[in-house]
């Protein structure tokens, strides 16, 4: 059973929460790293401790989100073993995962419907990394003085 990291500002709150229901429909397990309110909160304090959990090996992947995706996009990718995905389009979804091997799915809250976010859920857990000239690609992505 796959662990997926789940991360979310006051923004996303109820998207989240709506979208750890659905993924644990499916049979996944998860760790819900906040936030838990709709109280106003900083994406960051959540995003953080998820994308360690996913370095670290305790979640297979992690599914974020904020009022834009921006902010929790760029929160994650500040880690040098996540590759966060700001997806808005099923099509997204599934080439985040084939193309680039990301390991974090970040959506928008304040844009998309719940109906939306499970679409793009759904390519996003149904896509498998392709390898090949992708593999080649993403061992680039770590700053080499980093």
């Amino acid at each position: 059973m796959k662990k997926i990291a789940f991360a979310s500002d006051h923004a996303a709150f109820e998207l989240k929460e709506a979208i750890i229901d659905y993924v644990r429909s499916l049979g996944y397990e998860v760790a819900d790293f906040g936030t838990r309110s709709a109280e106003s909160c900083d994406y960051a304090d959540f995003g953080h401790p998820a994308a360690e959990a996913v370095e670290k090996g305790e979640c297979d992947f992690g599914i974020a989100m904020c009022g834009s995706g921006n902010g929790m996009q760029i929160t994650l990718n500040k880690h040098q073993g996540i590759r966060a995905a700001l997806c808005w389009l099923p099509e997204l979804a599934a080439l985040a995962r084939q193309h680039n091997d990301a390991n974090f799915l970040v959506l928008p809250g304040r844009f998309i419907t719940l109906d939306e976010g499970k679409r793009i859920v759904d390519a996003y857990l149904e896509a498998e990394f392709e390898g090949g000239r992708h593999a080649r690609r993403i061992e680039k992505i770590p700053c080499p003085k980093c």
